[in-house]
């Protein structure tokens, strides 16, 4: 097979007849989106919300995430191809809006918005360009769909209903470097009738939203501003909030509007402005009421005004009328600083973080984590030998330990340094973990304490396995070569082997044979290359390994695993593969955001397969649990998990 125009040389096994005309068809199994771990506050703003139904709507890569938290049910909306920035409730909390950035598509052309999209041209897809979704949160059908003319630029970043009006009409402001504010009738049509649009600021806007008691009237803030817009007549007429004695804030960072139709903000300075109705100035001032920033507003049902604080953690609630404090609670520093509050249940306050963490509580009885996860990008997953078990790790030093039944973090621990890879040891008792300073470290699954730890080389440790009789550990480094271990005291105790010398880029992936004895790796150049492991001597003939049978399909460049690169592919996309443990099914993990399934072997280019959305950068990983009942993928960038059941 060709990569890049290189040739790479793949033996069949001796048994096998083999046509390279033939072409193989999809598997007959499917998949289906089960569950989704994450959530993304770390950049994204007021996109938690709860639903009459019940469910908390948020979500996290391409997905927005229906959770039932109290029946440990969730529904996914899948309309989107990329990732999701904003979120909106219409006033009769049944309808959705949610705005998306370009898709993968998209980035690749380089070609002008105004261009004419080319007949043929998957660059210019429309579905890629940054749009917005309406969608009905009950049947989860899409019902119109806003912007795929090209009326956006980079993403939408920010979208609000109108209320006084019942919701008639829907704001957005787009990424582009003029943060055009546009306004929509978006049940005119599939695609809606945009009444309007204006260049709201050369600066990010963080926010935009109709006044609740003014039909026409909407806010937006961002940095180094507030803007009260009037809609007449079919244009947008502009008043800049004016700050006069009060010293102006880098950013406005949040709003909220009380009953009385005052618009209370709160800013980069830790103030907290109020805004009387129908005017553009200030006329009450509680001043560094937060240490940092102020990021959320919330005025609750029984008529609190609630702040939410990013450098200092603290949820203040105030006395909306005298604006005195009458409590106030920390959130705990490995959750993260407060994004966004929402009311939940009852008098339950949902709680968004920075460290991607949804939280559930009141201030008298703290918060309780309800969703956890990454932060920042996710390559190591590993599964567990003989449980519903899996572990990830992540540049954010996090690693987990969840549990795929009950769809829940079984434990967390922060390492010292960021992590890449993960592998359990077959008797389940230690787990190897390899980081990005070429240091790899073992933790023992019970004490969650490191009981190993050893440097490599100076680079990043991009895959380690055990084998499968236990003996071995080979850790495939960035200074391209394959470190070997042997293991002793059920995983506790490691003498070097020796080193693994040959490839002349990254080792990317690794096997073991599964007699424990042979070793076969890819690395960024796209070789092949086979390792005695008891000597780490590399077999030169490569066709005299083409019988040996091997205990898992991570390398991506193999004979069994060649069907799984598109013609004209380059090397980098695809980023992982993995074997069912029954042997008849493979899964990729590929640059464009999708999990792919295909028969076992796939040893067909462009072998017919099935490919699922749901991620919205780089898959970076996929691993089948041991029993071959669901599938798990990561996202690199966006730092999700998705656990798909297999139908």
């Amino acid at each position: 097979m060709y990569l890049r125009g290189r040739p790479v040389t793949l033996y069949a096994p001796t048994l096998e007849e083999y046509d390279l005309a033939k072409k193989e068809d999809q598997p007959p199994q499917s998949l289906k989106l089960e569950w989704v771990y994450g959530y993304r506050g770390r950049d994204c703003r007021s996109n938690v919300h709860l639903l009459p139904t019940g469910e908390t709507v948020y979500f996290v890569a391409g997905v927005v995430v229906l959770y039932n938290v109290e029946e440990q049910i969730q529904r996914h909306y899948l309309g989107h191809t990329d990732d999701v920035k904003c979120l909106a409730v219409h006033p009769d909390k049944i309808t959705i809006a949610t705005g998306q950035v370009a898709g993968h598509d998209n980035k690749k052309s380089s070609r002008p918005k105004s261009a004419q999209h080319g007949k043929g041209d998957p660059s210019t897809a429309p579905d890629h360009l940054p749009h917005v979704r309406i969608w009905n949160s009950v049947s989860l059908q899409t019902l119109h769909v806003l912007g795929l003319g090209g009326d956006f630029d980079r993403a939408v970043c920010s979208i609000g209903f109108s209320k006084a009006d019942g919701g008639q009409l829907l704001c957005a402001v787009d990424e582009g470097n003029e943060h055009t504010l546009s306004v929509w009738e978006w049940q005119k049509g599939e695609k809606g009738h945009k009444i309007t649009e204006t260049k709201s600021s050369t600066e990010p806007v963080v926010a935009s939203e109709f006044h609740p008691l003014d039909a026409n009237t909407i806010i937006t803030c961002g940095k180094n501003q507030i803007t009260f817009w009037t809609l007449e007549g079919g244009t947008l007429g502009k008043k800049l909030g004016l700050f006069e004695k009060h010293e102006k804030p880098k950013f406005v960072l949040c709003l909220a509007i009380a009953d009385n139709g005052d618009v209370f903000t709160g800013d980069s300075n830790g103030n907290i402005f109020i805004w009387p109705r129908g005017t553009n100035k200030i006329s009450k001032a509680l001043t560094g009421v937060h240490e940092g920033g102020i990021f959320s507003l919330l005025f609750t049902k029984d008529g609190h005004l609630l702040s939410g604080g990013g450098k200092d953690r603290r949820i203040v609630q105030w006395d909306a009328t005298g604006l005195t404090q009458t409590g106030e609670v920390e959130i705990p520093e490995h959750y993260g600083a407060v994004r966004t509050l929402t009311q939940g249940k009852g008098n339950m306050i949902v709680v968004g973080s920075t460290r991607n963490v949804i939280l559930q509580g009141t201030l008298e009885l703290n918060f309780n984590p309800i969703v956890q996860g990454h932060v920042d990008e996710l390559w190591g997953l590993a599964v567990h030998p003989n449980q519903h078990q899996f572990l990830t790790c992540a540049y954010d030093k996090k690693v987990f330990l969840w549990d795929a039944l009950s769809h829940s973090a079984v434990w967390s621990k922060e390492l010292e340094v960021p992590a890449h890879c993960a592998c359990f040891h077959p008797d389940a008792q230690v787990v190897a973990i390899g980081t990005q300073t070429a240091k790899w470290l073992v933790l023992d699954l019970t004490s969650r304490e490191p009981v190993y730890s050893h440097t490599d080389g100076n680079e990043q440790i991009e895959c380690a396995e055990y084998s499968p009789d236990g003996k071995y550990l080979a850790l495939g480094s960035r200074d391209n070569h394959i470190y070997v271990y042997s293991v002793d005291e059920e995983g506790k105790k490691y003498s070097r082997v020796g080193k693994c010398q040959g490839h002349s880029s990254f080792v990317t992936h690794l096997d073991w044979s599964a007699d424990s004895q042979y070793i076969q790796s890819n690395s960024g150049d796209y070789e092949l290359l086979f390792w005695n492991a008891s000597s780490c001597k590399q077999i030169t003939a490569s066709s005299s390994m083409r019988d040996v049978q091997w205990a898992t399909s991570y390398c991506t460049i193999s004979f069994n695993t060649c069907g799984i690169w598109p013609e004209g592919a380059d090397g980098t996309d695809v980023n992982g593969s993995s074997r069912a443990h029954k042997a008849d099914l493979l899964a990729s993990a590929d640059d464009y955001g999708k999990v792919n399934l295909y028969r076992y072997p796939s040893t067909h280019i462009e072998a017919g397969h099935r490919a699922y959305g749901g991620h919205s950068s780089h898959v970076t990983a996929v691993r089948f649990l041991h029993d071959d009942s669901r599938l798990l993928s990561t996202g690199g960038k966006d730092a999700g998990i998705l656990q798909w059941e297999i139908l």
